[in-house]
């Protein structure tokens, strides 16, 4: 980095203002280096709107331990802990060939891990909106609405022209634009996708019995089905399916919907009574092949996507946001220049390995599952209960689930 490089600000444009996108940019403006930076977030969709006295948005996540410390070191997460997020304190999961009291269960409880929750559900849209709040704080605008013509290499940076043909050439330019990024495309990277036979079918559910603050998730052989406790007592269901039982749980009156999933859950928590919008839609995993190129870097979906099965999606975003921050700061310790490739490897090195193995893994999961073979479903079990049992084993896949440090 020369002379004139380090009088003048860095300046870092974000595409996409989704949690990860604001979470970055909200990391970047409360930094210590935040003073040689000019960050800038840019999204076409509209400015997302949070309402305490509204029902509870469709769109919920599980935050984790380490995900929620993330957003306490963006400064947002008590509030949003405050406002209206349910912590859960145990999990539940197990295969339809037992039940939910069986030895094959696998119980996860807070207490094991000497910790207060497991995680928290939360609507995407409060996190949205506590980050947008706090960037406002810092002077810091996002600008909505705002579609890109065309993003294309300008030497070793990206030049991004935006639809009114202002051209817009960062130093670093980020793609947090989703699993459909039009940054990524447009910059060439290739993407490694694959599509499962399933939908997954969401609402909320009203249980006869209470939750419990206990997240519950039973497989099935047509996929999972996961009941996430609400802070108001109802539950969000996330039900992993087939396209053809999607598609009749959109159409199905409440009493049948209610029964299909009451029946698909085992009845855990007795009779289900739907009581807010649904929606559904088709799930695929994929990764893109490279993270960083000189100039430019991938973060959350528009970098990997996964199968909801294990509520992970948001917290590997999350820990992009993090890592990628980082990174920055040490190359700005250091005297580099942050849009080099140097600098953006360590982030790729750092994330990309860890989030490759944990798609992997979901991927294993959904695929033992599914298999309906008497001889697999025996194994499975067994390796249940074996991994209730194991102790270490146990306690490292948990602390990776939760995203805490070793």
């Amino acid at each position: 980095m020369n002379d004139q490089q380090m009088k003048e600000p860095f300046d870092i444009v974000i595409v996409g203002a989704g949690m990860v996108g604001l979470t970055l940019a909200t990391l970047l403006v409360e930094s210590e280096f935040a003073e040689s930076l000019r960050v800038t977030v840019v999204d076409s969709g509209n400015e997302p709107r949070f309402d305490i006295s509204a029902d509870v948005d469709l769109r919920v996540s599980a935050i984790s331990p380490g995900s929620a410390e993330i957003l306490s070191r963006a400064g947002v997460w008590q509030e949003i802990r405050s406002m209206r997020a349910c912590p859960f304190v145990a999990m539940r999961v197990w295969d339809a060939d037992g039940s939910v009291d069986g030895p094959e269960t696998l119980c996860f409880d807070a207490a094991d891990f000497a910790l207060a929750e497991l995680g928290n559900i939360v609507e995407n849209t409060l996190v949205q909106d506590r980050l947008l709040r706090r960037l406002a704080g810092h002077g810091q605008r996002v600008q909505f609405g705002a579609k890109i013509h065309s993003v294309r290499g300008a030497g070793d940076r990206f030049l991004m022209t935006a639809a009114d043909a202002t051209p817009i050439r960062p130093e670093l330019l980020i793609a947090a634009d989703g699993s459909n990024s039009f940054v990524r495309t447009a910059a060439g990277i290739p993407l490694h996708a694959w599509r499962y036979a399933q939908s997954a079918f969401v609402t909320h559910l009203r249980p006869e019995q209470q939750h419990s603050d206990t997240a519950w998730q039973r497989f099935l052989r047509s996929g999972p089905i996961a009941l996430l406790p609400l802070a108001d007592g109802r539950v969000s269901v996330v039900w992993s399916t087939s396209d053809e039982l999607a598609r009749q749980a959109l159409a199905a009156s409440d009493e049948e919907l209610g029964r299909m999933l009451a029946q698909a859950s085992d009845f855990v928590l007795g009779k289900l009574s739907p009581c807010g919008p649904r929606g559904s839609f088709a799930l695929r995993a994929q990764y893109a092949a490279k993270y960083a190129l000189p100039g430019l870097v991938l973060v959350g979906d528009a970098a990997h996507s996964v199968h909801p099965l294990a509520g992970q999606g948001a917290n590997l975003g999350l820990a992009d946001a993090a890592v990628l921050t980082d990174a920055i700061g040490d190359a700005l310790a250091r005297g580099e220049y942050p849009g080099d490739l140097p600098c953006l490897r360590r982030y790729e090195r750092a994330r990309k390995g860890a989030n490759q193995l944990m798609l992997r893994f979901i991927d294993s999961i959904s695929g033992l599952f599914a298999n309906e073979s008497a001889t697999v479903s025996r194994l499975r079990g067994g390796g249940m209960r074996l991994f209730n049992h194991s102790g270490p084993v146990r306690r490292q896949v948990a602390r990776v689930a939760l995203g805490l440090r070793r």
